[in-house]
């Protein structure tokens, strides 16, 4: 079985819709942390299980310096972005850690 761990730093700002009252209601930004989890039990024609190069171009060249509300049409939380990252490097995606900021951090998992 073969592995990649990539970890991505992405600024933007999102939006939360929440049934009670918080700061996060209002538009505020984060330099996030995202770690994924790749992996294979066999390598492309060139080597990768995909390479590092796409992996940025996936996530970060969707997230970043974006607000985010306005490139997906759920309600951006922690947890729902480790989903979201993680279904756009399936099929070899099985982790992707999201830390908003120091010490809060969301994983999904399949």
């Amino acid at each position: 079985m073969y592995e990649v761990i990539k970890r991505l730093e992405i600024s933007a700002a999102h939006q939360l819709k929440l049934n009670y009252e918080s700061k996060c209601s209002n538009l505020h930004g984060h330099n996030w942390m995202v770690t994924v989890y790749l992996r294979s039990e066999t390598l492309n024609e060139n080597g990768m299980i995909m390479d590092f190069t796409e992996i940025k171009k996936k996530i970060s060249d969707k997230l970043d310096h974006k607000v985010i509300n306005d490139v997906v049409d759920f309600n951006p939380t922690a947890e729902n972005m480790a989903k979201f990252i993680l279904e756009e490097l399936a099929p070899f995606c099985y982790r992707v850690e999201v830390e908003e900021s120091e010490n809060n951090k969301a994983v999904y998992y399949v």
